[in-house]
């Protein structure tokens, strides 16, 4: 049985890269510490020492990478009051700083996301940019959301005036887009709005982080009708930008066919091989190159016609395909049987979809966006140019499986969680959202404000209520018209509206539950007295309870039941795969609470996390260790 202690901090990103090292390159390392020449040796030609190598470089770079990867030591606080369905839900909300954010979700989503989605700021000297403190981001982010005494470094705009107006947004993406894409699975794809401002630079870092040959694609979608009339040239577009994990096959997914496209394929004679459309069964062929066997008549079983191939072509396959092809009622003559062959091109047999194209001028859904949140909201100015859902459920249909989850670590209207439960209600999938946004404070004079949304979390959260009561109300009529009337054949059913997830659990970035040891000089028993005491003041179990899995990198969204009997009290995480007993007092009564509850749920491995504070002596802590040691309980943790 393995006993290890759980301190306050997320991944120690640094130290897991080391570890992958150290199995590439075992010799490199001499007593835990690399030995740079000998991985010069082994990496040969590949070492690039030339001082004058293409390299793209700003201030602050070497600083905003050791950002990404030191450890944070926040937690994420659950907020199940402001949640919808919390016992049941599989979609997440956080609000916090999501450099912050994202390095706590290192654990419990490294390589599980198939797609992110982001809208950052597009730096156009209007929009905030997260100027993040290198010494402590976790201390910053509660001064300015107003948790701690503010000693400065409030949000502000980057205007172009400043000096380094580049290397601000540059400093703030950098260390987010590389926490993100360890987030991603093999398979998974990120896809990132822009415009020109700083296109040049976005993909730039992209190449270096996700490695150029790994570029998808960058769409051209156009965003307004009409182009702004304040200059020259007016943008009617925006960019997105999509880079891939690696290259894997299932990556990215076809477009969809239109119910229109669909309606052409039929099956008016019952063909076993099902609905079909007739296709060119004549190729042509340049400067009259007939090609001998694929030149030759075909006669129509039925009439006795002949036919030959026009005066520019040949017919696709030669004689013997043909003839297999008619054995098999797949050549098509006319409704009335007189006119020239035509292959039957069977829908079974088509591509999944169509190809989408890098122009994306998709007519109404361009400028929907702010019209689809004054609807929701019964307010326009709530925020500013949404992406409209439109957008988002097609980037979501090329990008997305049906079962996968989903991240938005700019989530700010929360669009992309609306799209998510759309989607889902339009094909039954069961696609997981992860929102993050930072709760940027609204103005007193801002519409929002005078709506009563304080920030723009709440404006996301509200957004998410009230599209999915109205997407889930839509589908129940859909749901119930269907089951009025006997299904035809072929006809898509219709999801059951109580399958779709339309909930989300709010969390809330803090700083840890667990106590720093902290010593007042000044008032030193007093100081001694409250460090006695492991857990920060006022914070609830269950706070400590999602720290826990948090750390341990279990999935937030996994049940939490609270059981146990007697003098002690238990959560159960996962049907047992983790039990916490947070008491102020642990008796060896406790152990054997936990021993039954182990043969009651049998889970396949249970954890045992327990609150070092609570052991009032070393014995009852040694006793309780041994009953569960001979009772197979696999690691014990304290707190």
């Amino acid at each position: 049985m393995n006993e290890t202690h759980l301190n306050g901090e997320s991944s120690d990103i640094i130290s897991e890269n080391v570890k992958q090292l150290q199995q590439l390159f075992p010799e490199v390392f001499v007593e835990d510490s690399i030995d740079f020449e000998k991985l010069r040796t082994v990496l040969g030609e590949y070492v690039d020492e030339d001082e004058e190598r293409y390299n793209f470089t700003w201030w602050g770079k070497s600083q905003a990478l050791r950002l990404a990867q030191i450890p944070s030591t926040g937690t994420l606080r659950p907020y199940p009051e402001e949640s919808i369905d919390w016992d049941t839900t599989q979609n997440l909300y956080i609000e916090g700083d999501n450099l912050e954010v994202l390095k706590l979700l290192q654990k419990n989503y490294h390589n599980k996301i198939k797609m992110i989605y982001i809208d950052p700021p597009y730096n156009t000297g209007n929009d905030f940019v997260y100027l993040d403190d290198f010494t402590d981001n976790m201390q910053r982010y509660l001064e300015i959301t107003g948790q701690k005494s503010e000693k400065g470094g409030k949000l502000s705009t980057n205007s172009e005036t400043s000096g380094r107006y580049h290397t601000n947004w540059l400093n703030m993406m950098y260390p987010r887009l590389r926490l993100a894409r360890n987030l991603l699975s093999d398979a998974g794809v990120i896809f990132i709005s822009i415009d020109d401002t700083e296109l040049e630079n976005l993909r730039k870092i992209c190449n270096e982080i996700f490695g150029k040959e790994n570029f998808v694609a960058q769409i051209l979608w156009k965003k307004r009708s009409t182009p702004p009339n304040d200059k020259v040239i007016g943008a009617q577009h925006d960019y997105i930008v999509i880079y891939q994990k690696q290259d894997f096959k299932g990556n990215l997914f076809l477009r969809p066919r239109t119910e229109k496209q669909l309606s052409r394929y039929k099956n008016p004679d019952n063909h076993p091989k099902g609905p079909w459309t007739p296709g060119d069964l004549m190729a042509n062929v340049k400067g009259g190159r007939y090609v001998q066997s694929l030149y030759f008549p075909i006669t129509n079983p039925r009439t006795g016609q002949v036919h030959y191939p026009g005066e520019n072509g040949n017919w696709r396959f030669n004689q013997d395909k043909v003839e297999r092809l008619m054995e098999n009622d797949e050549i098509y003559f006319g409704e009335k049987d007189n006119g020239r062959p035509k292959l039957k091109r069977f829908l079974k047999n088509v591509k999944s979809g169509i190809t989408w194209t890098s122009i994306w001028d998709f007519s109404p859904l361009n400028t929907a966006g702010s019209q689809e949140m004054e609807q929701l909201l019964g307010s326009s100015g709530i925020f500013e140019n949404p992406k409209p859902v439109g957008l988002l459920c097609d980037l979501l249909k090329l990008g997305s499986s049906e079962d996968c989850v989903v991240l938005d670590f700019f989530s700010g209207a929360a669009s992309t969680a609306h799209a998510i439960m759309e989607l889902n209600s339009y094909d039954s999938g069961s696609r997981k959202f992860v929102m993050v946004q930072l709760p940027e404070t609204t103005s007193e004079k801002s519409e929002p404000y005078k709506a009563g949304y304080s920030n723009i979390c709440e404006i996301g959260k509200e957004r998410i209520r009230r599209s999915g009561e109205n997407i889930k109300a839509e589908l129940a009529k859909k749901y119930q018209a269907q089951q009025n009337q006997m299904m035809v054949a072929d006809e898509k059913q219709i999801m059951n509206p109580d399958d779709l997830d339309i909930g989300f659990k709010v969390f809330k970035l803090d700083s840890s539950n667990l106590r720093k040891w902290q010593v007042n000089e000044e008032d030193l028993e007093t100081s001694l007295f409250e460090n006695i005491e492991n857990f920060v003041s006022g914070r609830s179990d269950l706070d400590v309870v999602y720290e826990i899995m948090l750390k341990y990198g279990i999935d937030l969204t996994l049940p939490v039941e609270e059981t146990g009997s007697g003098d002690h009290k238990l959560f159960s995480v996962g049907l047992g795969a983790l039990l916490i007993c947070l008491d102020d007092e642990i008796k060896t009564s406790a152990a054997q609470e936990i021993v039954r509850l182990k043969g009651e749920l049998k889970p396949e491995v249970m954890r045992v996390v327990f609150r070092d504070s609570g052991f009032k002596d070393d014995s009852t802590k040694t006793n309780i260790k041994e009953i569960l040691r001979t009772n197979g309980v696999d690691e014990i943790v304290s707190i």
